[in-house]
């Protein structure tokens, strides 16, 4: 009777386990940058509501795991919106927004349909109008420990960002906070320095290069 028991035990833990690799998801970096100031006083982002803030390039590097069966270790993906309004202000309807999906080139075709199931799955709304889906050899470099907060991502010709931790000569006014949160759920994320955030692509009727901005988040996803 106990060797029966054991014999069941053992078959029902078998089947948790494999069912929790079935059931595994996916976990890597997150990098958002906004077209305004994120981490702001009150009078700097008055200056900006409904005028800054309708861009954001959001990124998703996947350290491992798999989406939908397939694995995308290794692999990113990017979404750069062009919104109706400011993103985050709860005042403006930014909505419908348009967005254009970069892929990694490395992906083969099944996980480049995971990629931008991924990328639809974590920004909902910001990429339902998705104006074109372009390929593109990413790279991206996350900063650790003393680094923690320095980013650099680039997306072929199409994508260029370039991120710090922020110091206390980023204070301005004294009475900075997070202003607006992050765009998507993340199982972290702290605020950066944007040193350069670029989009150089088609499909907006729009490209940018901006400089020295409290615009960004630095930190982690898992689903």
């Amino acid at each position: 009777m106990k060797r029966s028991f054991a014999a069941v035990l053992g078959a029902i833990c078998l089947v948790c386990v494999s069912g929790a690799f079935a059931f595994a998801g996916v976990s890597g970096d997150y990098i958002e940058v906004r077209s305004a100031d994120v981490y702001t006083g009150p009078c700097f982002a008055n200056s900006q509501v409904d005028l800054e803030g309708k861009q954001a390039i959001l990124a998703w590097r996947v350290r491992q795991g798999s989406w939908q069966g397939v694995d995308l270790s290794g692999l990113s993906v990017l979404a750069v919106v062009d919104a109706n309004a400011t993103l985050g202000d709860p005042y403006h309807n930014p909505y419908p927004a348009k967005s254009v999906l970069i892929l990694d080139d490395h992906a083969s075709a099944a996980q480049r349909t995971a990629l931008e199931s991924l990328a639809r799955t974590e920004a909902g709304k910001l990429v339902g109008h998705v104006i074109g889906v372009e390929s593109a050899p990413i790279r991206v470099n996350v900063g650790e420990g003393e680094n923690h907060g320095s980013v650099s991502l680039e997306a072929g010709q199409l994508v260029s960002v370039r991120t710090r931790s922020l110091c206390s000569g980023d204070h301005i006014c004294g009475n900075e906070e997070v202003y607006y949160p992050p765009l998507v759920s993340s199982s972290h994320a702290m605020p950066a320095f944007t040193l350069e955030d670029a989009f150089h692509g088609k499909g907006l009727d729009m490209n940018w290069t901006r400089h020295d901005t409290r615009s960004a988040y630095v930190g982690s996803f898992t689903l």
